[in-house]
């Protein structure tokens, strides 16, 4: 026997015996999940908490029953699979509710999978594809103004709730704890000595998210992340249909309209942050509460998501992509529930409170766990005179024409 065909003899010998050791599989799918139809939660559990206990089912999957059935509505058309000869698909139904209780607790994925009844592959598939379709069902909730009469009607709540005129948003951001993903050296190494990405949000007066900007690396510390956003951008370039400036109430000097930020940005044209606190004067310190008081929202609505979708309060144990797009969802599920059920989802007391100059911190601050990590405040001394100067007729303004009496019980 020639050289070539004993080499091809041994080849399909070794093919042969590598067959015949290959282990069997014992069944198609675990007896478990074929009980899935009778016994799972979403069939069990939800279905008597939806007929005995609705502030159970709120707790368990963070909406109401009705609420419930109004998502899936919305977004059924885009999770439906087909069942096959082989066995029925995962209804929408229990799609949703798999990925809403993720969503509220950050369970791991083999946790669901016992009370769910569904393998951990395939949860590992739902949760994407459910929080895809939220995303794009729900878009409408979720956008940046682009018409003048937009922008006017959220200036025109900043000034009447919190006494902030000429402002269009609150602007904000936080690190997002995640696991360190492989490969990737520090680049997700924030200050504090934790992996994260970043989540920078402008949110309007009613704690809705306008703007969102996820997945940055953790270490960038700063406003750089803003600087470079499309949001900045398209307002430079004009695209956004901003209203042109005018003055404050009772003024003469016209000023643009402004976002509201912290220590975490550079000061600009069209975005306020506060004096340093080293050798504040007394008005100074008017004009820093004053943008403190407004600021707060969008503190605010990141406590409140992090409240109701607890899953933001752990290290997300995902790849970065996974996790920009569940923090997405997030904010989206927190605009459509603001706008749908509003107190049920925010119910008094939630955020914080300022009457009068009397503070009283929101609920969502209860407990030990702080749910997010801030920026580290900027270095950056080189502001423009212009920024300066609209600044300080914030500041003149706050202790003239735009006084209100108990401001000097907060300084």
């Amino acid at each position: 026997m020639s050289t070539v065909s004993t080499l091809a003899a041994a080849c399909a010998a070794l093919i042969i015996l590598k067959k015949r050791r290959k282990r069997k599989r014992q069944m198609w799918v675990k007896n478990v999940f074929l009980r899935r139809e009778e016994q799972s939660v979403y069939k069990v559990l939800m279905a008597e908490l939806r007929e005995e206990d609705e502030a159970m089912y709120k707790n368990f999957v963070r909406v109401t029953p009705e609420g419930f059935d109004l998502l899936l509505g919305k977004i059924s058309q885009a999770t439906k699979k087909q069942d096959t000869v082989m066995r029925k698909s995962i209804s929408c139904g229990e799609r949703l509710a798999l990925t809403l209780r993720f969503l509220a607790t950050g369970d791991t994925y083999s946790s669901l999978s016992y009370l769910f009844r569904i393998p951990v592959c395939t949860i590992s598939k739902i949760i994407p594809e459910v929080c895809s379709a939220i995303l794009e069902c729900l878009k409408d909730y979720f956008k940046v103004p682009t018409t003048e009469d937009e922008w006017l009607k959220i200036a025109g709540e900043f000034s009447s709730q919190w006494d902030f005129p000429n402002c269009i948003g609150a602007l904000d951001g936080k690190h997002i704890h995640i696991q360190a993903p492989a490969k990737t050296g520090s680049l997700y190494f924030n200050y504090k000595g934790t992996f994260s990405i970043v989540l920078l949000a402008l949110v309007d007066a009613n704690y809705k998210f306008l703007y969102t900007n996820i997945g940055a690396p953790g270490h960038h510390a700063d406003g750089g992340i803003f600087a470079t956003s499309n949001l900045n951008q398209a307002i430079e370039q004009k695209k956004l249909n901003i209203p042109n400036a005018r003055p404050l109430p009772g003024r003469h000097m016209k000023i643009p309209y402004v976002i509201v930020a912290d220590d975490a940005f550079a000061l600009q044209a069209n975005l306020m942050k506060p004096f340093k606190h080293q050798t504040l004067n007394g008005m100074e310190r008017v004009y820093n509460y004053r943008l403190s008081r407004a600021r707060r929202i969008v503190e605010n609505a990141f406590g409140m998501a992090a409240a109701r979708f607890r899953i933001l309060r752990r290290s997300i144990e995902l790849p970065p992509e996974k996790v920009k797009l569940i923090v997405g969802t997030i904010c989206v599920l927190h605009n459509f529930l603001l706008s749908t059920s509003g107190t049920v989802y925010a119910p008094p007391g939630t955020c914080d409170r300022d009457v009068n100059g009397i503070f009283e911190p929101g609920s969502w601050r209860n407990g030990t766990n702080i749910p997010f990590l801030d920026l580290q405040p900027t270095q950056g001394r080189n502001y423009s005179t212009n920024a300066r100067v609209i600044r300080n007729e914030f500041k003149e303004y706050f202790v003239a024409e735009g006084e209100v009496p108990w401001q000097y019980k907060c300084i």
